[in-house]
């Protein structure tokens, strides 16, 4: 620990725990990157990597105990919500080996030699190859599921990529503890070390993204971090992929009818989806907008009753509390906007839940960049912006005014779910332009691992086009070859015509016979 000590600091009392790790050197962050590098080809065997990803995640659950206690103290965020984070994680990882077994994300394709067509087509074969060292970027409000065993990390071993991963200053210990469970899960299959890297330091980051053998990135965090690292990948030598998720602000739209039909049930479930985790999900509704009248005022009534019953909370640390108690004043502040319920400090260690309330036309008279556009940032915290709007067209020109999102929801009637698509299927088209899942008549917290799932959105919520969660992860870590008239013999293993992995395909446009 000769570098910069980094330390373990309790939340709750702001008091270290003790030091866990040094700041890396740039010598150290070369060190684990060629480390991670020389390791490429030890995981180019598919049945070591799934049964590394099985072994990894039965070690995080053995670990349980530990794991979630050294989390809570770092965090704060309690043993329930950390418990059900582990088994998320592991989960992820078991998910991942089952796709690497299936080996559909290969996404292989033979095309056969064609003389007839003009031009005449020669035989082709493509599949998709892993990239190489991929650098992963801890979050901050997840310490176990989009940190170092988390989903960057699964799902870029699972193409075969080694990972340095670059701890969060907020759980040195739970990184280095994770990490330590991985690399002596790679160790039960006889993988070197090196194909799980861990950093520490805020230069160190820096010097990963820059590093020249590091093929890809991944990052859940800022937008000023994110996009710093994003300009950083782009100007390198050599720019690589960048896959940042960097806020949102996941509006809810709740529809007159819909307030009509279940004002007290819609506005107490806004209140737990906005102090869910005290507010540090990526996915916390940070505006609601939400109809003029009484069906309103009855939704805003069960939303401040709710969150009056909701005690102090603490945050992950303190920049980020002072940063939530600041950014809250300074939107109360503004003209037109009210508190109903105050958010902000709840004392030395921790901020109390709370709303601010404004009227549409006060943000559609200053356009997007007016004195109110504050109120369209997000802001990290249990806290939310209430727009009461006067009709649809209000809501859509609120809409029209917002960057990207990870999710928007739409709040709708039974009617409205159930007759011709009318006003809510324009809202449906017009948030399907603004973020990149859709939710109807539930919260956005709670991000499925599936299949289907897609955890990214349009910029800023994402700086590319691929999900953080679901096993359509894995693409992120993955580039396609094509072998034209390329001899049987000299083909990889994946592309010959015995299929001797009996992995899928599909042949000439149509899947192969299995």
């Amino acid at each position: 620990m000769a570098g910069t000590p980094v330390w373990s600091v309790d939340p709750r009392t702001g008091k270290q725990r003790g030091q866990v790790a040094a700041q890396a050197t740039p010598l150290e962050v070369d060190e684990a990157v060629r480390a991670a590098h020389a390791a490429r080809g030890a995981l180019a065997d598919a049945t070591v990597r799934a049964a590394f990803l099985r072994t990894a995640a039965r070690l995080l659950d053995e670990a349980v105990a530990r794991v979630v206690e050294t989390a809570d103290a770092e965090t704060a965020l309690g043993a329930a919500r950390l418990t059900g984070e582990l088994a998320r994680t592991t989960g992820q990882l078991r998910a991942f080996a089952d796709a690497v077994d299936e080996g559909t994300y290969l996404d292989i394709r033979i095309d056969r030699a064609d003389p007839s067509l003009s031009p005449p087509r020669p035989e082709l074969r493509r599949y998709k190859v892993p990239l190489g060292v991929a650098a992963v970027y801890a979050a901050s409000n997840f310490p176990l599921a989009f940190s170092v065993p988390g989903g960057d990390t699964a799902s870029a071993l699972a193409a075969g990529c080694p990972v340095v991963v670059k701890a969060h200053p907020d759980h040195p210990a739970t990184s280095e503890l994770c990490a330590a469970l991985l690399r002596r899960a790679a160790e039960e299959h006889g993988l070197p070390a090196g194909v799980v890297g861990l950093v520490h330091g805020f230069d160190a980051g820096l010097e990963l993204i820059r590093h020249p053998l590091v093929a890809a990135a991944g990052f859940t965090g800022s937008v000023r971090g994110g996009r710093a690292l994003f300009d950083a990948a782009a100007a390198r030598p050599v720019p690589i992929p960048f896959h940042g998720e960097l806020g949102s602000l996941n509006p809810v739209v709740v529809t007159p009818a819909a307030a009509a039909e279940r004002a007290e049930e819609i506005g107490s479930g806004l209140a737990g989806a906005v102090t869910l985790g005290v507010g540090q999900f990526c996915v916390k509704p940070g505006l609601a907008l939400v109809p003029g009248g009484s069906d309103g005022d009855r939704l805003t009534d069960a939303l401040t009753k709710a969150l009056e019953q909701v005690g102090p909370g603490v945050l992950l640390d303190h920049r980020m509390r002072d940063n939530f108690v600041a950014g809250v004043a300074e939107r109360a502040a503004l003209p037109g906007v009210t508190a109903p319920v105050t958010p902000g400090s709840g004392g030395e260690h921790t901020v109390g839940a709370g709303y601010l309330e404004v009227r549409a036309q006060a943000l559609l008279e200053g356009g997007a960049g007016g004195p109110h556009a504050l109120l369209l940032e997000e802001c990290f915290g249990p806290a939310t912006v209430v727009v009461r709007y006067a009709d649809q067209r209000e809501a859509s020109a609120v809409l029209g005014l917002l960057d990207g999102n990870l999710s928007a929801t739409l709040q709708l009637s039974a009617a409205e779910t159930e007759g011709a698509p009318g006003p809510a299927g324009e809202l449906i088209a017009q948030v399907t332009g603004l973020a990149g899942r859709i939710v109807v008549n539930g919260w956005p917290v709670g991000v499925a691992v599936a299949p289907a799932q897609h955890h990214g959105g349009p910029y800023p919520a994402a700086t590319s086009h691929s999900t953080s969660v679901g096993i359509t992860a894995v693409e992120r870590w993955l580039r396609p070859v094509a072998y034209q008239s390329v001899p049987d013999a000299l083909l990889p293993a994946e592309l010959r015509e015995a299929n001797p992995l009996g992995l899928p395909r599909r042949v000439s446009g149509g899947p192969a016979p299995a």
